[in-house]
């Protein structure tokens, strides 16, 4: 493994637990990224940047509580990298309302050993997730 793909995993493993409370680091991820996930899909680090703003400014406005656990970041193959993670939170409503989703993201590397691409890909349909929100939470 070359030395820049280990540093692009620590990153990953340094930024993506915290993503919901604090800026992740931009300096591994080229100037036109492509990003795609189950409703979004975007082109460009400005845009990037403002789809973890996003992430942040919703995860303080709508839930109690929000974690992003990062279960394993590792190389699959020569330019790819995956990350397997969960997403659970509890909404801010009376109900407590509770979101569960897994995920894993693929990032892939260009000949500079830099992220250009970053698929998101989650274990069940927004809709299916969006559906938590109206949910009972389990009772404190």
């Amino acid at each position: 493994m070359k030395l820049q793909i280990e540093r692009i995993i620590a990153t990953l493993k340094q930024d993506l637990p915290t993503l919901f409370a604090k800026d992740i680091s931009y300096n591994i991820y080229t100037e036109d990224i492509f990003f795609r996930d189950p409703v979004n899909k975007f082109q460009g680090k400005f845009n990037y940047r403002i789809i973890f703003w996003t992430l942040r400014f919703h995860a303080k406005l709508f839930f109690t509580e929000i974690a992003f656990d990062l279960h394993d970041v590792s190389q699959s193959a020569e330019d790819t990298i995956l990350a397997q993670w969960t997403v659970r939170g509890i909404l801010r409503v009376p109900w407590q309302a509770r979101l569960f989703f897994n995920g894993y993201s693929t990032y892939k590397l260009n000949g500079e050993e830099l992220i250009y691409e970053h698929i998101d890909t989650w274990d069940r349909e927004p809709g299916e997730i969006f559906k938590q929100f109206w949910q009972q939470g389990e009772k404190m």
